[in-house]
């Protein structure tokens, strides 16, 4: 595997062998010149042109994927400032919780009824696991059924930030409780997530928060609360060792009961006397007593007054939406200004990313098709990108797809749930890889299966259910699905974060013509399907042409990219 540079744009040039079409590989054009229209804005709202490729661009940083649809319904809203509106909007109301869905001859739950909702079952043992499963794929359904809203990416944000990991807890409630926390806050108030995730009971089991008492301190999460979640190690001058041992004093006694995940307060195990900080910190004491709460509070506005808050949470924001590369230019017109607006905005997240996403600078043509996509971007992607829904016949059929959505993701290395450490996924902070991170000698490959599958074969349960990219269905949704240069044009749009030169539009096509030279032939066997769907030769003709250049396209450097 190559890799070569131009500008943002990184290019991952694909093995080619194993293919089931034999077709010509292209490499990905360097440009030989800016390109035509290219922004140097910073935080100015962009007033340029608004068509359907900044619509997809849009959706692609902050969904898991575009549908053509969704395009659309951007793109007609007539411009970035209303799409982002849209984007923005969320909706109010709670989704209906997961439910028993994992029922099968090899265990029932006892607790649960079949369709019932565990969320507020009392643990069990033995039936956790399949509990964590039906969360996890209770989440990723959420992520293919979303709308062209910005809410569930936000909670991988979140999430990513806030590392956790489901075998520690081992407690589907308490991976429940800890997504709607995120959930809850995702567009909100910053201090009051750090507040709601110190006491969280998968939290406290994550990093030894239940275990820290007067009589052995534990400073995992007063360490973690510093380093990872607010303050940051970009700055020299930062908290001190001792400031980590008087915030694990801060932070002594709370406690969980086991069976139910209820969090409270032991007031013997906390310790009660006051608590100096460093210089860092202003000298600050926050005086001891019995009311722990009071004192988390203080120690949180207490950190929350150093403005290396709202660079480090901007800086983390702006490697997720935007990219991973933060220069001096982009410190000064970028970083700095959303700072500063967060802090203006007592920490409210939604005035921060309005800003970034209504920007020019998001909008600039350096920014589009830089990013790896994460292993979700890839695995959700499709399935959007396709209009590719679950709809099993029963809740099991459910549970078995998308546990192995799951499982795929897990083999691209980003199982949802289970970041590496509690310092998240590597792409996203360990310089100087980043987003290339995801791609090895055994993601690349297991890409590449799983776009196979999709094309070519299928997901299948023990009953039968299967599910596929459904072809025809997806040309189908374009106004002239017969035309193939117009329908190319419709399937890079959705597919591609930059455009196709006419050079490679020309090896697209061919694969619809079959290797011949003349459009009609892909427009007569389009017209033949169309006239007699139930012709099966007439079907395979279509389906297979489509299939072979959707393969193609999935298999170019350029689809990995968003």
């Amino acid at each position: 595997m190559a890799e070569f540079s131009s500008s943002r744009r990184t290019f991952l040039q694909l093995p080619t062998e194993g293919l089931l079409v034999e077709t010509p590989y292209i490499e990905p054009e360097i440009p030989t010149a800016p390109p035509a229209f290219t922004l140097q804005g910073g935080l100015t709202p962009y007033t340029g042109i608004w068509g359907r490729e900044q619509a997809a661009h849009l959706l692609r940083r902050a969904t898991f994927g575009c549908s053509q649809v969704q395009i659309d319904q951007l793109y007609y809203l007539g411009d970035a400032q209303k799409a982002v509106d849209y984007v923005l909007t969320i909706p109010k109301a709670e989704p209906a919780p997961p439910v028993n869905n994992y029922n099968n001859e090899e265990f029932t739950d006892p607790d649960v009824p079949l369709g019932k909702t565990w969320v507020n079952a009392r643990r069990n043992n033995d039936g956790e696991f399949f509990r964590i499963t039906s969360w996890r794929s209770w989440w990723m359904e959420r992520m293919i059924t979303s709308e062209a809203n910005i809410l569930e990416k936000l909670i991988l944000f979140w999430h990513n930030h806030f590392a956790t990991r489901t075998d520690i807890s081992f407690s589907g409630q308490a991976c429940y409780k800890h997504y709607m926390i995120l959930r809850k806050h995702a567009l909100g108030d910053f201090k009051q997530l750090v507040y709601d995730v110190t006491v969280d009971p998968h939290m406290l089991f994550f990093l030894n928060g239940l275990y820290n008492g007067v009589n052995a301190p534990d400073e995992n999460y007063a360490r973690e609360l510093q380093e990872l979640f607010t303050i940051g190690k970009d700055n020299p001058d930062h908290y001190t060792e001792a400031d980590v041992v008087a915030a694990a004093k801060v932070l002594t006694g709370w406690r969980l009961e086991y069976e139910t995940n209820k969090v409270f307060l032991d007031p013997w195990s906390h310790d009660q006397t006051d608590k100096q900080f460093s210089a860092f910190y202003n000298n600050r004491v926050i005086k001891g007593g019995a009311d722990a709460e009071r004192e988390v509070r203080e120690l949180i506005d207490m950190i929350f007054q150093k403005d290396e808050v709202s660079l480090y949470i901007c800086r983390k924001l702006y490697r997720f939406f935007v990219y991973y590369q933060i220069d001096e230019e982009v410190e000064k017109n970028v970083i700095q200004p959303l700072a500063a607006i967060l802090r203006q905005n007592k920490y409210q997240i939604l005035p921060v990313i309005s800003a970034l996403l209504r920007s020019e600078h998001f909008f600039d043509a350096v920014n589009k098709g830089c990013f790896i996509k994460t292993p979700l971007d890839l695995v959700i992607g499709v399935l959007r990108n396709f209009n590719v829904y679950i709809n099993g016949p029963t809740l099991y059929d459910q549970y078995q797809i998308l546990t192995s959505l799951g499982w795929t993701c897990n083999d691209l290395q980003m199982l949802p749930g289970d970041p590496p450490n509690v310092a998240g996924w590597p792409a996203f902070r360990q310089a100087p890889k980043y987003y290339r991170a995801w791609i090895n000698s055994d993601t690349l490959r297991n890409r590449n299966i799983y776009s196979d599958v999709m094309t070519y074969w299928r997901y299948e349960t023990d009953s039968g259910y299967k599910v596929f990219i459904d072809h025809i269905a997806f040309a189908n949704q374009f106004p002239r699905p017969d035309d193939p240069n117009l329908l190319i044009d419709g399937i890079l749009q959705v597919l591609m974060p930059m455009p196709f030169s006419t050079a490679k539009k020309q090896v697209l096509k061919s694969i619809l013509l079959s290797g011949q030279a003349q459009d009609y032939y892909w427009t007569v066997a389009w017209k033949n399907y169309t006239a007699n769907p139930r012709d099966k030769a007439a079907r395979d003709t279509v389906w297979y042409r489509l299939a072979a250049l959707h393969k193609y396209l999935m298999g170019q450097p350029e689809y990995q990219l968003i």
